[in-house]
């Protein structure tokens, strides 16, 4: 993976990217173990198991498609990490390899992993 970005990239998000690069060149997700990846926007989290083998994404999760009226932050991370443990228990996933995306690990981030692994997934 090749970093690329515009002259006008801020400099904390050019910092996020190098740690991404720095993070995907020492995991992979396999059919057996997908890679569960977490981006978080401005406005939403959103949570896909990869296989890097294949290529493809095996399933997928946001906040887009979730009803969060009344919870903010915290709270809608964790619905997302119940949401995306029960999609990956229909398709018979188990174990992942976590992926923050260059995220530092607390908050919004945190909450999706512990969640996901309350529910099922084990990483």
């Amino acid at each position: 993976m090749r970093l690329k970005y515009k002259k006008s990239t801020s400099p904390s998000r050019i910092g996020r990217l190098k740690k991404k690069v720095r993070i995907r060149r020492k995991m992979n997700g396999t059919a057996e173990k997908p890679r569960l990846s977490v981006y978080k926007s401005i406005n939403h989290i959103y949570a896909q198991l990869i296989d890097d083998d294949a290529g493809k994404t095996l399933a997928s999760a946001s906040t887009m498609k979730m009803d969060t009226k009344g919870k903010k932050g915290i709270e809608v991370a964790s619905l997302l990490g119940k949401e995306i443990a029960s999609v990956a228990g229909q398709k018979k996933i188990e174990n992942v390899v976590f992926d923050r995306n260059g995220f530092i690990y607390h908050g919004k981030i945190k909450a999706v992993a512990e969640a996901a692994r309350e529910n099922g997934l084990k990483f």
